[in-house]
């Protein structure tokens, strides 16, 4: 198992807290390491101890945010299996996802928050492996195998529809949240069931026995692990 710093060190745990509060607060262009440091009771060399740049630091509080929604999707994945049904699980992936500001940030290129790391390979690194629309492109495979998504179209084509739905589905309650005026006259009580009811109408109706919904659910595990240790691996390298 791949530890963090902040496994190991109470230091370090609190430099990435404070870390994360002053960037929520005034974005990565307004905060320094030094502030970092001093409000964590540390010295400044101590954090760079842990991360050689400051966009290490900031990259790597981003990527642990995207860990957070990999602990949720398995906990839920794991207490009930039936989530795994496409009319649940995007929904869910959305949610959670926007419940986590920096992920939310890297998904709508934040710029105003993120700064140039908006535009950091690594930021785009986190989304291709564990941005909603990735993660759903590599799970309709496992769908289409166990009969909760269509096989009649191509793939490919599938796949393009369905990471453009989540993607549209994500802009838009950003957009809304922030009170911005799209969708004019049109009021819906249930914005996840509409969400799910779009991913139904694209997927096709299920037809997957509780034993394929499992096996679903299990390969969604196993590919959630697969995705974390990309993500650890992006932000612990090896060092000589």
């Amino acid at each position: 198992m791949t530890l963090l710093p902040e496994h190991e060190s109470e230091k370090a745990a609190r430099i990435l807290a404070v870390a994360g509060e002053l960037v929520l607060r005034r974005g990565v262009k307004g905060v320094t390491v030094a502030e970092i440091a001093e409000k964590a009771h540390v010295g400044k060399g101590t954090a760079y101890q842990y991360w050689e740049t400051k966009e290490d630091l900031f990259v790597g509080l981003f990527a642990r945010d995207f860990l957070a929604t990999v602990d949720e999707y398995e906990a839920a994945l794991t207490a009930d299996s039936d989530l795994a049904r496409p009319h649940r699980l995007f929904p869910k992936a959305v949610r959670t996802t926007l419940d986590h500001p920096f992920v939310r940030a890297v998904l709508t290129a934040d710029v105003d928050l993120l700064g140039v790391l908006a535009n950091d390979p690594r930021s785009k690194e986190l989304l291709n492996t564990l941005g909603p629309a990735a993660l759903a492109y590599e799970v309709l495979p496992v769908l289409r195998r166990h009969g909760l998504a269509r096989t009649d179209w191509p793939l490919e084509e599938q796949a393009y529809a369905l990471c453009a739905l989540i993607d549209g589905f994500i802009h838009g309650f950003v957009r809304a949240s922030a009170n911005a005026d799209i969708l004019p006259n049109i009021e819906v009580d249930s914005p996840d069931k509409v969400m799910g009811a779009a991913v139904t109408a694209l997927l096709g109706p299920e037809t997957a026995s509780p034993e394929d919904v499992g096996a679903t659910a299990r390969e969604g595990l196993r590919l959630l692990a697969e995705k974390r240790q990309a993500t650890l691996a992006l932000i612990t390298p090896t060092r000589d």
